[in-house]
């Protein structure tokens, strides 16, 4: 089948991609490249074509994907959450390859897309277990339990439900500080929450009437810490293992304390 080589602009979100997807197909299109129509860098030398999010094209790829095998969707979906350059155009490409296979494929892991989603998948799945141990709260001034991640995937929409279990009889609110969004819980429904830059988020709005007890977790989660690692016994090439720098200014122990 000759298809029409263009570049494709979308708006960045998951419904978008898929859109794509269907565009593919029903235009016959060969993508080279699926940018996001915010870089505002238009291609002199391809054809173009915008992408217009359509929740029904886009449902329709979706419910293709799952009927096919629901692995293959949610294997995607969490390469779209990897935001790794060029994953997006992955996405785009795995798909065709999927629909124009006619046996399943995604086990055929001598095809080097399918190669490429599932290494991405491996690294997702650890942060994501990862952000599972490092989450620590902090409580607000109006009573909400508050805590501040950067990972570095976009895995906040993968451990919200595992908050939302573990914790569903607090008021709380995770916060991703590199993305600028947040998955707060308000005892009843799970909501995400933006904070403009008009009104800057702070997180060390700690409630004064608790700082103390607030405090006391702390310094008894700190002391525990430092219980647990005797410096004789203390393994730091391990530590730093199972506990990436990059989470330490996030963690409640490796705060000095006072």
């Amino acid at each position: 089948m000759n298809r029409s080589q263009v570049v494709l602009y979308v708006d960045g979100t998951w419904e978008s991609v898929l859109t794509a997807a269907f565009d593919v197909f029903a235009h016959k299109f060969f993508p080279l490249d699926l940018r996001l129509l915010s870089n505002g860098q238009s291609d002199l030398f391809a054809a173009t074509h915008h992408v217009v999010s359509d929740a029904k094209k886009a449902d329709r790829v979706r419910k293709g994907l799952t009927v096919r095998d629901r692995n293959v969707y949610n294997d995607l979906w969490w390469v779209y959450l990897s935001e790794l350059p060029g994953s997006l155009l992955l996405i785009l490409r795995a798909i065709m390859y999927y629909f124009d296979s006619v046996q399943p494929v995604n086990t055929n892991y001598q095809d080097p897309r399918i190669l490429q989603i599932s290494n991405i998948v491996r690294s997702v799945s650890r942060e994501k277990h990862r952000m599972k141990a490092f989450v620590r709260f902090r409580r607000l001034e109006d009573g909400v339990y508050f805590a501040l991640i950067a990972p570095d995937f976009n895995v906040l929409p993968l451990i919200y439900r595992h908050f939302a279990d573990r914790y569903a009889d607090q008021q709380w609110l995770i916060y991703d500080q590199k993305r600028n969004y947040g998955i707060y819980y308000d005892l009843k429904d799970v909501s995400e929450v933006y904070f403009s830059a008009a009104e800057p988020f702070k997180p060390h709005a700690v409630e004064q009437h608790d700082a103390t007890e607030e405090q006391t977790y702390d310094s008894l989660w700190k002391v525990y810490f430092s219980a647990v690692n005797i410096e004789e016994r203390k393994n730091m090439k391990l530590h730093i293992r199972h506990v990436p720098r990059r989470y330490w200014r996030f963690l409640n122990e490796k705060t000095p304390r006072t």
